[in-house]
């Protein structure tokens, strides 16, 4: 049985309905999904509880799936079944993203359980390299793509985000722990010194473990990216999840913005 860790955003819903069996949902308390009712809702305080609770219920696998941000620890609310688990919880807290999902993901295994990535249900959501769409990436949007490219790569092992924006070569964002969405919406009142257009680029960092953060695109992404005047979107074959991509391909041709596959940054 799968157990489904179920974030923010419109991923875990899409999961759900690829797994053949409903999964047990779990969500973290303070962040619940969008679209699905949680069974089950943990704190960091209580994770011992939630595994024991997990295999009770038969779980033998689990995804995680959605957005989520780093939670505060309570002292007081960690259970008998959490305290010897407490150092290696401490460690990803005080680690980066990049490390925090590692240590979790251990944590999981080591109670037993395989974890196994979303995009093993959703592989349709993984383009290929290359133009989707009726738009094309110009010769001076592959620069700014290249531009981004090397700064996402440059910034890859200071664990710092999963996207840039390049306008005309010059470097005008970098997602940082607010997200894609907060990045783009900031560029929708962009000061006079902005160049116009730009790309954005997403890419996970490398050597990032994709069974737990992935990084996705969507018709949203679009969406934000039109009104903040970008060109187009960017992102890594088969490394990025391109989330309801028929829809995401129609709404890029209707805004007159490409989508483009690049090379993984590794």
């Amino acid at each position: 049985m799968l157990a489904l860790i179920a974030g923010q955003g419109a991923l875990p819903t899409r999961v759900a309905a690829r797994c053949g069996r409903w999964p047990l949902v779990a969500a973290l308390d303070g962040f619940p999904p969008d679209e699905l009712l949680p069974e089950i809702t943990f704190r960091l305080e209580t994770l011992g509880t939630l595994l024991q609770s997990l295999a009770k219920a038969g779980v033998t696998e689990v995804c995680f799936a959605g957005a989520i941000h780093r939670p505060t620890m309570d002292p007081n609310l960690i259970d008998q079944a959490t305290a010897p688990l407490m150092p290696k919880i401490l460690e990803a807290l005080r680690d980066g993203d990049d490390g925090a999902l590692a240590i979790v993901i251990r944590v999981f295994e080591a109670a037993g359980f395989s974890v196994r990535a979303p995009s093993e249900f959703v592989g349709d959501f993984l383009l290929a390299g290359g133009d989707h769409g009726k738009v094309a990436a110009d010769a001076s949007a592959l620069r700014d793509i290249a531009r981004a490219r090397d700064v996402l790569a440059a910034l890859s092992p200071l664990d710092v985000g999963q996207g840039c924006v390049v306008a005309q070569g010059q470097v005008v964002a970098i997602e940082a722990v607010a997200g894609t969405d907060w990045m783009l919406h900031s560029l929708q009142n962009p000061s006079p010194r902005v160049p116009k257009g730009g790309v954005l680029v997403k890419a996970p960092k490398a050597g990032q473990d994709l069974r737990a953060d992935m990084p996705a695109i969507g018709p949203d992404t679009l969406a934000t990216a039109f009104k903040a005047g970008l060109q187009g979107i960017a992102f890594a074959a088969h490394q990025v999840m391109v989330l309801d991509p028929d829809d995401a391909i129609a709404q890029a041709n209707s805004a007159g913005l490409f989508l483009h596959g690049m090379d993984p940054l590794s």
